[in-house]
């Protein structure tokens, strides 16, 4: 599953490949415009085949 994420740097917006089915996560991954660390903080509910999103500065 794609979601449309906006960089808390530069404020591009990119997708992002999610998988429901891998639960709730934490994770860094570089913006793929600016390469400055994202976190990102995933919910998923596999059932509904939901899933929130939550980014924020690396640095906060």
């Amino acid at each position: 599953m794609l979601k449309s994420v906006e960089c808390p740097y530069c404020g591009e917006c990119f997708e992002n490949a999610i998988e429901p089915e891998d639960g709730s996560q934490d994770y860094i991954e570089d913006c793929p415009v600016c390469c400055r660390p994202i976190e990102f903080h995933t919910e998923s509910n596999p059932d509904e085949d939901t899933v929130s999103v939550t980014v924020r500065r690396d640095d906060d």
